[in-house]
């Protein structure tokens, strides 16, 4: 303890970790300014050292940097701090002609461009806009890097990554470790040390246990009958009838060493866990990989131990808290095992309740490549392409007639459930695709990115509201609204369907009926228009699902973009809407409605606050 309490307070003070949004801010400036030629040639491949900015991964510590209004910067000239100064950024890690493994592994790259952009990202949680200090030519690289066509499985881990770098440094002491070899040596050390005497220690209390088991107390000599001592207590009182004294034993050996064993089990497995992670970690293949380059630009022996290797190949996620890769589902509209003889086929019905209780899914590929692809057709800075998915809906003649559902004088939670509750009823319409029983590839993927985004805001609203422009409390109540007059309306209009009388048709129809009713919440009798329009479409099933899947990959890009209840989503585990952190970082960082709201109330439309560093959290606590 009193070895993490040293590095928590040295780290504060470091330029790598506690300090590091203000030298991050300072360098990017500096770069900006003094070198603006080398971002002049246009950014047209990844492996390209020349196209590559020069962004910070390590070294940070190993030079000297000046106090500036505006942070911190460097007292030698970039580029020598480059070359031969320590400093490690993106382009020394990925050019590919002094690689220590031939070829780099491209997981290596990826890793350490994550660390480089979890800098960037600090920025943000320390209250600095980097929107006047970072090149377009950084923009569009990270752009072309992200977004690039046919590689969304490949950005989501990227930022999953970058998600567990942010994790680490505000929820755990691991990266406080990294500042010396020395902590690193040491912490290990005093760990495998730990194990070694809780290990011994164990097996002198089952030693213990084992010899009480077989023999009885007095068949012990004194010297292996001591736990008599030691682990029982002896109550010594007076009658007062009698005389002499008597003696009493209360508990027993099991009961005070069996919770002393598990106890030490639980240390020694929190110990084991620590010297895991401290080999595995992604902070450990980053500091190998640049200690491994730098060996090579000294034109040093390229060989690397087989020990090495293996440490930056394996991924030992299970020790890491790193997103999981899946997204929760709700269901406004479940209907209840009483009804399902009153509205729709059995089988259709049982697919939607069970939606309830398929609560944590994975998420799929169609949703991740919906999401890049509409994050990519965007106009670029300050979230002029986000809309509540107007921008998709004005594209077809179609879409441009359901754009009153996404009315802006309403609040975001309104317009999610409206979608939301509209999905839904078309899904009890389209089970299947009918004809030769096969739905087409385009069908079937934005038919499941548009169901799972749907079910998924439907969770932000009911139980993640925080996460949303609107106010929490509004939120929460809208939803249990819209809930309760739902079930009342189902409950009260379903009597006298038979099953054998209904299809997937006659089920949509009647739900458009009930939902539609003229007393019911303004919610669902827009879900019910908006559900009869679409349904109405000239462009069938095909046209249906494109629509969809292209406003709820809108919605969820247009709602990331928030600074309340990212960093306890992260503490969490990591939420499908973290993607904020994509959105970042190219160039997406407010709302339209949130920029001129700002412009309104006169704030400047960046600003760099020089005292940002100290005011935020810098390091987790011990």
């Amino acid at each position: 303890m009193a070895l993490k309490c040293y590095a928590f307070l040295k780290a504060r003070k470091s330029f790598a970790l506690g300090c590091n949004p203000g030298l991050i801010v300072g360098y990017m400036q500096q770069l900006r300014e003094g070198s603006g030629q080398n971002d002049e040639s246009a950014m047209t491949g990844e492996d390209d050292v020349n196209v590559l900015p020069p962004l910070v991964v390590m070294g940070e510590d190993e030079l000297q940097v000046e106090k500036q209004p505006h942070g911190y910067i460097f007292r030698k000239n970039l580029l020598e701090a480059r070359q031969d100064g320590g400093l490690m950024t993106i382009d020394r890690v990925w050019q590919p002609d002094n690689m220590f493994l031939m070829p780099m592994p491209q997981q290596l790259k990826d890793i350490c461009l994550s660390l480089a952009l979890f800098k960037l990202l600090r920025c943000r949680f320390a209250r600095y806009k980097l929107t006047d200090v970072i090149s377009m030519e950084t923009t569009h690289f990270i752009r072309s890097i992200l977004l690039k066509d046919g590689q969304h499985e490949r950005a989501f881990m990227m930022i999953a990554d970058e998600l567990s770098f942010l994790h680490d440094y505000y929820a755990s002491p691991l990266p406080i470790s990294y500042l010396d070899n020395w902590l690193i040596i040491t912490n290990m050390v005093i760990s495998l040390l730990s194990i070694g005497y809780y290990v011994l220690a164990g097996m002198d209390i089952i030693a213990m246990v084992y010899k009480h088991s077989l023999f009885m107390p007095s068949q012990l000599s004194p010297a292996d009958n001591r736990s008599d001592v030691l682990f029982t207590l002896r109550c010594v009182y007076k009658c007062s009838e009698h005389s002499d004294r008597t003696d009493l034993k209360f508990g027993s050996i099991y009961s005070d060493l069996i919770p002393l064993l598990l106890l030490l089990l639980f240390v020694v497995v929190a110990e084991a866990r620590d010297v895991a992670s401290y080999l595995c970690s992604s902070w450990t293949k980053v500091i190998l990989t640049c200690r491994c380059v730098h060996r090579a630009s000294l034109k040093l022996s390229p060989v690397v131990p087989k020990w090495v290797g293996f440490l930056l190949r394996c991924r030992c996620n299970w020790l890491m808290r790193h997103w999981n890769n899946k997204m929760r589902q709700s269901s406004l509209l479940v209907l209840h095992p009483k009804q399902l003889h009153q509205l729709v086929l059995p089988g259709c019905l049982l697919h939607l309740l069970g939606r309830k209780r398929r609560n944590n899914v994975k998420v799929p590929s169609e949703v991740k490549a919906c999401i890049i692809n509409a994050l990519r057709s965007t106009s670029g800075s300050n979230g002029a392409g986000l809309s509540k998915g107007t921008t998709s809906l004005r594209q077809s003649q179609a879409g441009r007639s359901l754009l009153w559902a996404c009315n802006n004088s309403k609040g975001t939670s309104d317009t999610i459930l409206v979608w939301h509750i509209t999905t839904t009823i078309l899904e009890v319409r389209h089970p299947h695709h009918q004809g030769d029983g096969r739905p087409s590839s385009v069908v079937s993927e934005k038919k499941i990115a548009a169901t799972h985004l749907s079910c998924y805001c439907a969770y932000l609203v009911e139980s993640c509201p925080e996460l949303l422009p609107d106010d929490d409390a509004w939120s929460k109540y809208l939803y249990k609204e819209v809930k309760k007059d739902a079930e009342r309306a189902l409950v009260s209009g379903g009597d006298g369907i038979e099953v054998s009388s209904l299809t997937p048709e006659a089920g949509y129809r009647q739900l458009i009926e009930l939902l539609g009713a003229t007393q019911n919440h303004e919610v669902l009798k827009d879900a019910a228009k908006l559900a009869e329009q679409l349904g109405d479409l000239i462009g069938g099933e095909e046209m249906l699902w494109e629509l969809l899947a292209g406003f709820w990959s809108e919605m969820i890009l247009y709602v990331a973009p928030s600074d309340n209840g990212h960093l306890q989503a992260i503490d969490r585990g990591g939420e499908l809407i973290t993607l904020w952190a994509l959105l970042a970082h190219v160039g997406t960082v407010d709302r339209p409605d949130d920029t001129n709201a700002n412009a309104a109330a006169g704030a400047p439309a960046a600003v760099v606050r020089p005292d940002a560093a100290a005011s935020a959290p810098s390091v987790s606590s011990v």
